[in-house]
């Protein structure tokens, strides 16, 4: 086989295996999962309540405890191709194609929440710790892919990645009447990231781009809402979180020669617009929400392309809209049955693909259903199953800080890259009402 050459940097970046909606998990516990993940205007949960409106838990007048786990898997697939040359350096006219499934297995996704409230008082309290981010990918080297060939043949070789952000929050609503609450909850968040190769540091010419180890960084944020509850079966609400703003991870790498080096990046969380619609009837629930994901002003995000030192400089991302939407019917005593769906749009333009590589957590549609299972007045059973499809590959050229004086990004004439996935989630929720009516 003729020497082939693959014009192309050793970068990379990862996105969340867990993560449905770009970066944001598209719901918490199994019930709001269940629904799609609305519940800006219809809390019929206290978990999807306190992730989306925290004037919402004024709905609820009682002590309750959510307790959810659920185990996540994800089949993404990796591909690309490049051109070939001969052993002068000139284009044979031939490619060289592959692709690499992922084999990192079963993650966990944990949810717990609190909320003390009383029909007595118009003040409600409460209390929350979510996993609302994560990746983890493994694509292993691959010497019939030409992106997971060892560096010193122009691949990158073993792909790893492996992040988790886990946020607790603090939520207090007032209901100013018996029909409008208002809510605010601040919010303080623990994230760790680890990367093999790792894109942020600066590659060296002998041996390629570092690993790192497993860095962690804090962070604090807030929410706000607004919720309206007729009385008559109709609900709204509006909700907005601020973005979470990070300390840098600060890097510790390892070259493939053995020598080291330390670096430095921070990625924020987007701040989020949510308003919904629900209404509720005898047998019937019904829930709507819009969402507003805003990428374009969140460090880490809003960068694009390659720094002096060939470096990532960051996702690139665009903002997205999100759709949630779910029905839950009461019709069989004890056994709610419920079905969800959730729309999003991709955040990764065609000429960025490479820098996200491999996000292959772009998933446009999603379907859950679920059930609950009432045992007596205190003691209830959630449980849901998640499906999550990408609405074709996400794809475009492969990128080479060497010819971005040539072309846009340094794009590789005759090469792509791309990924796809798809997503299965399996949650089970425990609830347990302290005081029962």
């Amino acid at each position: 086989m003729k020497k082939f050459i693959l014009l192309m940097a050793f970068t990379f970046f990862s996105t969340m295996a867990y993560s449905q909606v770009g970066h944001v998990m598209q719901g918490v516990g199994a019930f709001n999962m269940s629904m799609g993940g609305a519940a800006t205007g219809q809390p019929l949960d206290i978990s999807g309540a306190l992730q989306w409106n925290p004037a919402a838990i004024s709905s609820f007048d009682q002590q309750i405890l959510n307790v959810d786990v659920g185990l996540f898997f994800s089949s993404p697939e990796l591909n690309s191709t490049v051109p070939e040359f001969d052993q002068n350096g000139q284009p044979t006219g031939n490619y060289f194609s592959g692709t690499t499934a992922d084999d990192r297995g079963i993650s966990p996704m944990p949810a717990v929440a609190y909320v003390w409230a009383s029909e007595k008082s118009k003040h409600s309290f409460g209390l929350s710790v979510f996993g609302i981010s994560g990746f983890g990918v493994t694509f292993p080297e691959n010497m019939a892919n030409p992106i997971n060939m060892p560096q010193n043949m122009g691949g990158f070789g073993h792909i790893e990645s492996d992040y988790m952000l886990l946020q607790t929050g603090i939520t207090y609503a007032y209901q100013l009447s018996d029909k409008f609450s208002i809510g605010v909850e601040p919010n303080f968040s623990l994230s760790s990231l680890e990367l093999a190769p790792n894109p942020t540091a600066s590659p060296s010419q002998t041996a390629g781009y570092p690993s790192t180890n497993k860095a962690t960084a804090t962070g604090y944020g807030a929410q706000v809402g607004l919720f309206f509850d007729s009385g008559s079966g109709f609900k709204s609400g509006i909700a907005y979180k601020t973005n979470v703003h990070f300390s840098d991870f600060e890097f510790e790498n390892t070259y493939l020669d053995g020598s080291t080096s330390t670096n430095s990046f921070n990625m924020d969380y987007p701040s989020i617009f949510s308003v919904g619609l629900g209404y509720s009837a005898d047998v019937l629930d019904l829930a709507l929400d819009y969402r507003f994901v805003n990428y374009e002003n969140t460090d880490g995000f809003s960068e694009s392309g390659w720094t002096n030192t060939a470096s990532v400089a960051g996702f690139g991302w665009k903002n997205i809209s999100v759709i949630s939407t779910g029905i839950q019917y009461k019709g069989i005593d004890n056994l709610p049955l419920r079905l969800g769906y959730t729309y999003s749009s991709n955040p990764i333009d065609e000429e960025l693909t490479f820098f996200n590589i491999p996000a292959t957590a772009v998933i446009a549609n999603a379907f859950q259903v679920g059930a609950g299972y009432n045992i007596g007045n205190k003691i209830n059973f959630d449980i849901v199953y998640h499906r999550g499809m990408s609405a074709g590959k996400t794809s475009g050229p492969v990128l080479n800080p060497q010819l971005a004086q040539q072309y846009p990004n340094g794009a590789i004439p005759g090469s792509e890259i791309s990924y796809d996935m798809n997503t299965d989630l399996i949650m089970v929720g425990f609830k347990y009402l302290f005081s029962s009516k």
